[in-house]
């Protein structure tokens, strides 16, 4: 490990969400074991719930030339931050959060332990700001998008489809037709596959009009970081390579930090999951107990929330299909409030019988466990990216942004596992857990077992992902020797 004062410091700065944190967190771990000095700045609300439910401080206490700073995102306490409420965020960060970031920065308030000023700045390229601010005072900005490659590349496109007269949606549109305006995708891309922001009909949409901009700030920037691997997302990487040529990528990024610790035991031993939530381990033990690849795992992630008549349709979906089932529901994912005491007696028997029910799980735990057979996911990146890892197929019902389009390329593209997308209908999800628990198990295996096999591979020490950090890490040195003369 290089001496504190000539390793590059570099400040990470992602959106404050749960699958955007926790890539980050992982980023920031890989680039402290190679010896790089790290900020990590998170909003304050988020870092209070990370000390509060992960052993974070202890963690990163290891590395001298880590730190954590916060900073205001403008919210009330009180703030829901999910669902329908997440997009307010954007507004906030922009107001409130962007001209506190320029002065933390300018007056030093950034500096590592030592005194040292900021090198580089990795950022969260939905944000606005980072890269605005990183051009005026001269320092060089690297964006990381959390997001797969190919939603990336669609959000990219957002201009060519209003172009095209593909956008904005009519209200009779026949959400089954072929999008034809972003490359690479015309054959099997539809209308239904488009992020959540893309389904309006006024282009003047701030959501849509914000998206789209923000995508469209990534070339600026010096480099691209995304978490993927060059076997998944092979043809979409070489369309984004076309506007944004240093692009890295090096994901599945929480395997390629596995693999990395596997050779420092304590280090190995202390990692838990970077969770905004309380994690409730007991699940495991349920696990324990239930027959090899018999139970699917439930989880709509850490944004999703759904009308207590939507959680009753997955209930009897599940309870009906008599599979056994560990459900992890937030406290926050149904917006009525009075669910409780009105559940109906065959739910309440079914669960008993079959089912296991917890508020937050260890997820990557979870889906690496023999007992489990299947995943009905919200199709969050970081959600996929796991459960490919863990050779796990798949039932997407998304939800929200870039979730629409990974479920199409989970189910169309890499065959691993069927879309669920504007359905919610107990009788449609009985039948998809029986034919991802049953009847087409075995299909999807072989596409599964496939995909985990060229992820590893990825990290490995001759695997794209693992050489692609490497150059990271040294282009990060290079800017900084630039930065700093």
């Amino acid at each position: 490990m290089e001496p504190e004062s000539k390793a590059p410091h570099v400040l990470i700065f992602p959106l404050p969400a749960q699958g955007h944190v926790n890539s980050m967190l992982n980023l920031a771990q890989l680039l402290s074991l190679a010896g790089l000095n790290i900020t990590f700045l998170n909003t304050d609300d988020n870092h209070n719930r990370l000390v509060l439910h992960t052993n974070i401080l202890h963690r990163f206490a290891c590395f001298p030339g880590f730190q954590f700073k916060t900073i205001p995102d403008g919210l009330p306490v009180d703030h829901p931050r999910a669902g329908d409420h997440f997009m307010e965020l954007f507004e906030s960060l922009k107001l409130v959060t962007k001209p506190i970031f320029r002065e933390m920065l300018c007056s030093g308030q950034l500096n590592s332990a030592t005194g040292q000023s900021v090198t580089c700045i990795i950022a969260d390229g939905i944000l606005s700001f980072p890269i605005d601010v990183g051009n005026e005072i001269g320092i060089p900005v690297i964006h990381f998008r959390t997001i797969s490659a190919c939603s990336f590349w669609v959000y990219f496109c957002i201009q060519e489809m209003i172009e095209a007269g593909e956008l904005p949606i009519r209200g009779n549109e026949d959400m089954d037709c072929l999008i034809r305006s972003v490359p690479g995708m015309e054959t099997f891309f539809r209308i239904r596959d488009l992020p959540s922001f893309c389904r309006v009909s006024n282009l003047a949409d701030p959501n849509l009009q914000y998206v789209s901009n923000m995508t469209r700030q990534s070339p600026r920037a010096h480099a691209l970081i995304l978490n993927t691997f060059e076997d998944l997302e092979g043809p979409a990487l070489s369309h984004i390579r076309t506007k944004c040529p240093k692009t890295y990528t090096i994901g599945p990024l929480h395997e390629i930090l596995k693999s990395k610790l596997e050779s420092k035991t304590t280090l190995l031993q202390s990692r838990s999951p970077n969770s905004l939530f309380e994690v409730d381990k007991s699940c495991m033990v349920w696990l324990n107990a239930q027959p090899l690849k018999s139970v699917i795992y439930v989880s709509f992630g850490s944004i999703t929330v759904m009308t207590k008549e939507e959680l009753m349709e997955f209930w009897y979906g599940l309870v009906n299909s008599k599979k056994r089932f560990l459900w992890a529901i937030r406290p926050d994912l149904v917006t009525q409030k009075d669910v409780e005491g009105q559940i109906p007696l065959e739910l309440v028997e079914g669960t008993k019988d079959r089912g296991y029910m917890v508020g937050w799980v260890p997820q990557e735990e979870v889906l690496a466990h023999e007992a489990v057979g299947g995943f009905l996911t919200h199709s969050g990146w970081n959600s996929t990216l796991e459960s490919i890892v863990a050779g796990v197929p798949m039932i997407c019902w998304p939800y929200f942004a870039d979730q629409q389009t990974n479920s199409r390329f989970v189910s169309e593209v890499w065959k691993l596992g069927m879309d669920m997308k504007d359905v919610c209908d107990r009788i449609m999800i009985e039948k998809m857990v029986n034919h991802l628990m049953e009847e087409t198990r075995e299909t999807f295996m072989k596409s599964v077992t496939e995909k985990a096999r060229l992820a590893k591979q990825s990290v490995s020490e001759d695997g794209s992902s693992y050489h692609n950090l490497d150059h990271l890490i040294k282009d990060i040195r290079l800017m900084s020797m630039t930065t700093t003369k």
